[in-house]
């Protein structure tokens, strides 16, 4: 789906902003935990509140990043959101608006998957050892994918030969925290999403 579409590509020019002191982590309530880490705050918990019951939230993850593009710099929002039957995604990116004052305005999108949608949850972590020998987190990176297509291409069985079969890819969504990208509270709270995730998803 076009209006999801960064949520199914990896971002390598963007890097993480956070206002100061504002690790959402510590917070179990997704309402406080936004508050604390979302420019628009506001518009996250009224859009996702407006699908989900506050009272039946499982689990969440939320990220943060700035796209730098020749343009100048765009923050874009996230927050996964399970209730233990769905999975709500809302995203929020700023866009041109020349008539708007400032110039731009918040585009502001939910998407509600059933979980017997999500057909795979893949998640890799990197486990390291700190100067005393303990156990670290250092990073997860997380899969859901869903069985929609999202790219269609063709397939050919030899250079420019004729198309022989088609190949998809599937409808992603990519979460990632790391000690340098979220510190280990983030780290901690995505790998217990992700775990959340792997024990409702039907088989």
């Amino acid at each position: 789906m076009d209006m999801f579409s960064k949520a199914t590509r990896s971002r390598p020019s963007a890097r993480r902003l956070g206002p100061a002191g504002s690790d959402w982590s510590p917070y179990e309530r997704l309402e406080d935990a936004a508050r604390a880490y979302f420019l628009h705050a506001d518009v996250a918990v009224e859009a996702v509140f407006g699908v989900v019951d506050r009272r039946r939230v499982r689990g969440f993850t939320l990220e943060r990043v700035v796209d730098l593009s020749e343009a100048g710099a765009s923050v874009w929002q996230e927050a996964a959101v399970c209730d233990g039957r769905r999975l709500v995604l809302w995203h929020s990116e700023e866009v041109s608006e020349s008539g708007a004052p400032g110039g731009t305005v918040l585009d502001s999108s939910v998407q509600v998957l059933p979980l017997s949608a999500i057909g795979h949850v893949g998640m890799r972590t990197l486990v390291g050892r700190d100067e005393q020998g303990r156990r670290v987190d250092r990073g997860v990176y997380l899969v859901l994918a869903t069985a929609t297509p999202q790219e269609i291409s063709a397939v050919s069985a030899e250079p420019d030969g004729p198309v022989s079969g088609a190949r998809f890819r599937p409808e992603a969504f990519r979460f990632s925290k790391s000690l340098e990208d979220g510190g280990p509270g983030q780290v901690r709270r995505l790998i217990e999403f992700g775990r959340l995730m792997g024990r409702l998803v039907p088989n």
